[in-house]
């Protein structure tokens, strides 16, 4: 039950409430079974260890209700994308005929991904078909993604691209990676040809993550001290340093 007490604004007020109800609704969502392929890329083999055996968070750590808005707002912004990328001309599929995201599923299904679409035909200039990936981003992030590219402002998104792009067997054209400025709404856009050598590294990878966490071992940190910026931000520091 929610304490109000006579101070609490009324957009404080309205915002625990919608906390809440996400919160249920989180809490409410099985949790998935297997090893995420847009998670790949990520820093430090442990986490991924982590999330795979879905070990508990540090306590507070959890995604709470203005997370859980950031993620629909990218849900939102997907959607819209789709859109607009139809009604420029692309024809873009985003299920298969029996209405399911387009995905992958490899290793016993240990190992899966779902895909934003395909390009499979529209304006001229372009290669089809093409895997489309699309992120909803803030303002610094969007800069630094227009400024150094993918591969470098966000490794994670390219290793995502890359093991996307083999599984689905989409190598054969560069991937078209689209990412709205949440605060402007500006778009950009990026030709992201296959590496090869990405997708194999990510796909050892998650054999590696998977076979030792079911095995019972625990993989070594990717930082020698709790102190490193990322394991601030991990939800499993305690778990992991203690």
């Amino acid at each position: 039950m929610l304490d109000f007490n006579a101070s609490a604004s009324l957009s404080g007020r309205i915002e625990a409430l919608m906390d809440q109800a996400l919160e249920q609704e989180r809490d409410a969502t099985p949790p998935r079974q297997y090893l995420g392929g847009s998670r790949l890329g990520v820093s430090c083999e442990r986490q991924l260890q982590f999330e795979y055996a879905q070990a508990p968070v540090d306590p507070g750590k959890g995604f709470g209700g203005r997370l859980l808005r950031i993620f629909e707002r990218g849900h939102q912004t997907e959607t819209m994308v789709i859109r607009w990328l139809r009604m420029a001309g692309f024809i873009l599929k985003t299920e298969d005929a029996d209405g399911r995201q387009f995905g992958f599923s490899v290793a016993q299904g240990r190992l899966r991904g779902h895909i934003d679409g395909v390009l499979v035909g529209g304006p001229e200039g372009f290669a089809y078909p093409a895997l489309w990936e699309n992120k909803c981003l803030g303002s610094k992030s969007w800069r630094e993604l227009q400024k150094h590219k993918l591969a470098v402002a966000k490794p994670v998104y390219a290793a995502q691209v890359a093991v996307y792009q083999s599984y689905l067997t989409l190598y054969e054209h560069p991937a078209l990676f689209t990412a709205v400025n949440a605060d402007t709404m500006e778009i950009y856009a990026e030709l992201v040809p296959f590496d090869a050598g990405l997708a194999q590294r990510m796909s050892d990878r998650a054999a590696k993550v998977i076979q030792a966490t079911e095995a019972g071992e625990l993989l070594p940190r990717s930082f020698a001290e709790s102190t490193h910026f990322e394991c601030k931000f991990c939800a499993w520091a305690q778990r992991c340093w203690k």
